[in-house]
């Protein structure tokens, strides 16, 4: 007899192997789940069969997606967009349904087949194109925003088409009285949700919350999300509409983000296994008999959806390479296209010789998105002479603002931390330039007359324009350790000995930082405890000098370059006593400096009173120095000292 468990411990087996695996490629999870059900699934392994209990749970993980998108629903939003929504998305799915469904006409198909593939290949996926976007930061872009519009008018559109599904699925004859039988239901439905719900929710959830208790929150989302599903599933809807209903009355209460972290891991969980299942509908031996047509459907796919958005993208005055970026962004299928296939194909609506060629199609369409979304830019700039134009004018206006600057400090991103970090500055007359992304900020702070301009700072050319070659300085004041990686390494290729300082949300990635030529990395949750800490030992009467020479020891450990710089921190300081506090000096060893092929311990520059913090190397980076550590020619070392002291040992290192 089989063991009830050894389905479950297969299933999740494969999936984390193969999460894991997407994961480190960097690409999206999703991919990954879809992966693991074509392996272990009934036509290839076979290790875990097709039956009703995995039919079921998948069908749990689309309530949870439907519910998460309605939580995300937001009127206002909608009417803010509303001519990209509603016009341009609109368009782009009706289009797309239309061009498929003169396809199936065409392949002697049904109608209602042609309309159902229609539907599905029209969906693009909105989890591989958001956290590509996010990545590149290019969300309030031009071609972010119609991306972002798209993808909300096609998440709505789902529903209409899952409730038209089930009338599709009977006999012709019937399709007109069903439809009209289907909106009825759905009106009625909608109504009494609607309109009791909004009276009923947000008092309830106030009595659930009072009584303090996160199981019972949860358990209450759980029951409010479950329940309006299984009313609309009995008035002859699906599970999905009434999921959609029940987080689209939340989202009009203050707990919609209390909730959408509550319900996360039940919705990513379940959502996975929907994502294994699809995988596991995937006949790889069907799809190999029927090669060509898969190729055929990809390519087509891809070219019509790249055709379509962007002509209609061009429709709106937009330029071309815009157009043709969120064309190329908006390619691929999505993950509500196998939602509406699934139940498609588990109606009987579309036979399987039909269904298999699509679904790879789709899978494979997914699989290219990131490296289409990757290189769209680059393709624009070789293709398209006005994009490179743009850039070229871009990178001038920046250069022309930055070309008498000499030793000055680049700030990546002007929020919060970059306007602080750029106030300190000007009260030391120290110049700097700040890149930021989000146009409103620039004009405000440009208004202002501060020394902001739009660039991505993660872009080669944005950085040798903003003076990278000529700076003191270069800072990363936002948490984005992609972003962070990507600026390190045109650092670390145009000017490695150049000082950069990171900022990081947390301690999980200050190795990589480090290892990626960060010279320090700042974790702001540290800071905060400190400063939390500090203050909390105020007030439970200990002295404050004791208070900084806590924090002062702590720091020391933790950042390198700080150690000694809080001598006689508790005294008042002349501003002409300066010249006795330790500074920081960075020196490159030239060729033919004296201290190449030496060991520190030969040096011995502890006689000059100078302590050496860091030597940076461009294969070893942030290497922690000790009295064995040999320089060689190129290496970048940091040393510590008075003024006078560190002009004494520059003239060791380099002349002997």
């Amino acid at each position: 007899m089989l063991n009830p468990l050894q389905p479950v411990l297969i299933l999740l087996a494969t999936a984390v192997l193969a999460v894991v695996v997407f994961r480190l490629l960097r690409l999206p999870p999703m991919l990954g789940y879809l992966l693991a059900g074509v392996i272990i699934g009934p036509h290839a392994l076979g290790w875990i069969a097709e039956s009703d209990e995995t039919r079921h749970l998948a069908e749990f993980g689309v309530v949870f997606l439907m519910f998460s998108i309605g939580l995300e629903f937001s009127l206002p939003k909608l009417i803010a967009m509303k001519r990209i929504v509603f016009g341009f998305g609109t368009a782009q799915v009706v289009i797309s349904i239309l061009l498929v469904m003169a396809v199936a006409w065409v392949l002697g198909l049904d109608w209602r087949v042609g309309f159902v593939l229609g539907g599905a290949l029209a969906m693009s996926s909105t989890a591989i194109v958001i956290k590509m976007l996010a990545e590149r930061l290019e969300l309030n872009s031009a071609h972010g925003r119609q991306i972002i519009g798209a993808l909300l008018l096609q998440d709505l559109m789902v529903i209409p088409m899952l409730i038209i599904l089930p009338a599709l699925a009977t006999e012709i004859d019937r399709d007109t009285n069903d439809l009209l039988v289907a909106m009825l239901k759905v009106m009625i439905v909608l109504a009494i949700i609607l309109f009791l719900g909004q009276r009923l929710m947000r008092p309830w959830l106030h009595v659930v919350a009072r009584q303090r208790s996160s199981e019972l929150f949860v358990l209450n989302v759980l029951l409010i999300t479950l329940g309006l599903a299984w009313l609309t599933q009995l008035a002859g809807l699906s599970l999905a509409l009434g999921a959609f209903l029940a987080g689209m009355l939340i989202s009009e209460t203050e707990y919609r983000y209390q909730v959408e972290d509550d319900i996360k891991p039940f919705r990513d969980i379940l959502l996975g296994l929907f994502f294994v299942t699809i995988g596991m509908l995937l006949d790889i031996h069907v799809v190999v008999e029927n090669f060509l047509w898969v190729f055929v459907i990809l390519v087509a796919l891809i070219l019509a959806k790249v055709i379509v958005i962007t002509g209609l993208s061009r429709l709106l005055c937009t330029d071309f390479s815009v157009a043709a970026r969120t064309g190329m962004s908006l390619a691929q299928a999505g993950e509500f296209g196998f939602v509406l296939l699934a139940q498609a194909g588990s109606s009987g609506l579309i036979e399987n010789p039909v269904l298999q060629p699509v679904l790879a199609a789709m899978v494979l369409s997914m699989l290219i998105a990131p490296f289409l979304i990757e290189y769209s830019e680059s393709m624009m700039r070789r293709f398209y002479r006005s994009e490179w134009m743009h850039r070229a004018m871009q990178i001038t206006s920046i250069a022309t603002q930055t070309m008498a600057t000499q030793d000055h400090v680049i700030i990546c991103g002007y929020g919060r931390s970059g306007q602080s970090i750029s106030r300190i500055l000007e009260q030391e007359s120290i110049p700097f330039i700040a890149l930021d992304l989000d146009p409103q900020r620039i004009r405000e702070a440009t208004t202002a007359g501060e020394s902001v301009v739009y660039g991505d700072a993660a872009r080669r050319e944005v950085l040798i324009a903003a003076g990278l070659m000529r700076a003191k300085v270069l800072v990363v004041s936002y948490a984005d350790t992609v972003s962070a990686l990507k600026i390190l390494r045109y650092v670390q290729e145009l000017r490695p000995e150049l000082s950069v300082v990171v900022r990081t949300h947390d301690d999980s990635n200050i190795d990589i930082l480090k290892e990626a030529g960060a010279t320090e990395v700042v974790a702001e949750i540290m800071e905060g405890s400190l400063m939390l800490a500090s203050h909390a030992l105020m007030f439970v009467d200990i002295s404050t000098g004791r208070i900084l020479r806590r924090i002062k020891k702590i720091r020391e450990q933790r950042y390198n370059l700080l150690r000694g710089f809080y001598y006689g921190v508790t005294d008042e300081v002349d501003d002409g006593s300066e010249k006795i506090f330790p500074r920081l000096l960075t020196i490159t060893l030239i060729p033919g400096a004296a201290a190449i092929n030496k060991t520190l311990g030969d040096i011995d520059l502890t006689s000059l009173a100078v302590e050496v913090t860091a030597v940076r190397r461009r294969n070893i980076r942030g290497l922690l120095p000790t009295s064995e550590t040999r320089l060689e020619a190129g290496d970048v070392m940091v040393l510590k000292g008075t003024q006078e002291n560190l002009a004494a040992a520059e003239m060791k290192l380099l002349q002997g």
